[in-house]
């Protein structure tokens, strides 16, 4: 891609950068101002001096920095002035806090997407495109095969995996992103039972933020190491990092499963050695990334994540200017 000096966001050894407001989105080396789409590690990362983040997310941003650190939580659509620009935090329906950076200046709009989704979350608000000038997408499921079942669906045929495994006497680990993903699923089996699932540490101290937050999930309990406790016929939930560890003797004979986009390719299950994968994405799929990209009315959109080629090219047969940007940010599923 051709730098463009009047760009609004360029990309520099830091991260994404706003030249007219001096700050940065989502930076992956330490800077002065960081503006951040949301509390995932590759787009929340220590070491700045100053975080700007969404008001909804500002509990995880904290929980996942911890002490030590500036802070400034914006409501969403509440503007701000950085420089001789005007920012504003608009939600991206990824996870609990998640946000679009829309930046205006001299008559100019440019919004940064982060990542985000287009099917219904009770645990976090829905994006709305925001017309734009240039979009900043990622894309991150940007292939014509990622088209993503309803999520009911999926929920109803983890419940039955579920108690398949309870009649035969093993527990169903469920492997997980422990930001978003076991909180999502968590709310969204409320509509199928209210019986105690159990968690992986990691994921439980961030359900309890989601339930401070006010996301109605089915109850939880700790996954703990005492003897006494018989897993059998239990739901856990756990990050995909706990695998193949010590953590899971303490659940005897169990069946395993997976939520994850990936899972849409059957291959991506077999090579991962989980007895089921489940096809449950916080990001968008192709008809979505499509759909959201043509919805911000943008002449340009840039693409980020890597996974870029296809897209480009149908938006550009569009008439559309689409090309890749690269970035250090990775696939959080």
């Amino acid at each position: 891609m051709t730098p463009d000096p009047e760009a609004l966001v360029t990309v520099t050894g830091r991260g994404l950068y706003c030249p007219a407001g001096d700050f940065y989105i989502d930076p992956w080396q330490p800077v002065q101002i960081a503006v951040i789409t949301h509390a995932h590690g590759d787009h929340l990362r220590h070491g700045s001096a100053q975080y700007i983040v969404a008001q909804p997310g500002a509990s995880l941003a904290r929980h996942r920095l911890g002490s030590g650190h500036t802070l400034t939580a914006i409501e969403y659509g509440s503007p701000r002035s950085f420089g001789s620009t005007s920012v504003s935090l608009h939600p991206a329906g990824h996870v609990l806090g998640s946000a679009q950076v829309r930046i205006e200046h001299a008559g100019r709009v440019w919004v940064v997407s982060g990542d985000y989704k287009r099917q219904p979350d009770p645990t976090c608000t829905a994006l709305a495109p925001l017309e734009c000038d240039v979009f900043i997408s990622e894309a991150t499921f940007a292939l014509p095969i990622y088209r993503w079942p309803d999520t009911r669906d999926v929920i109803a045929e983890i419940v039955r995996w579920w108690n398949v495994n309870r009649e035969r006497g093993l527990s169903s680990v469920l492997f997980c992103y422990a930001l978003g993903k076991a909180q999502r699923v968590l709310a969204e089996l409320c509509a199928f039972t209210q019986e105690p699932v159990y968690v992986h540490g990691a994921v439980g101290a961030l359900v309890d933020l989601y339930r401070k937050s006010g996301v109605a999930m089915v109850p939880t309990l700790a996954a703990t190491t005492e003897r006494a406790t018989d897993y059998r016929g239990a739901l856990i939930i756990a990050p995909p990092g706990a695998a193949g560890t010590p953590w899971m003797r303490r659940f005897g004979e169990h069946s395993s499963g997976f939520c994850s986009g990936w899972m849409r390719v059957r291959g991506d299950r077999r090579r991962r050695g989980y007895d089921r994968g489940f096809v449950l994405s916080d990001h968008a799929d192709w008809a979505a990334l499509i759909e959201t990209c043509l919805a911000t009315r943008a002449k340009r959109v840039l693409l980020t994540h890597g996974r870029s080629d296809s897209l480009t090219r149908y938006l550009n047969e569009q008439g559309i200017d689409a090309s890749a940007l690269e970035t250090a940010y990775g696939a959080d599923e």
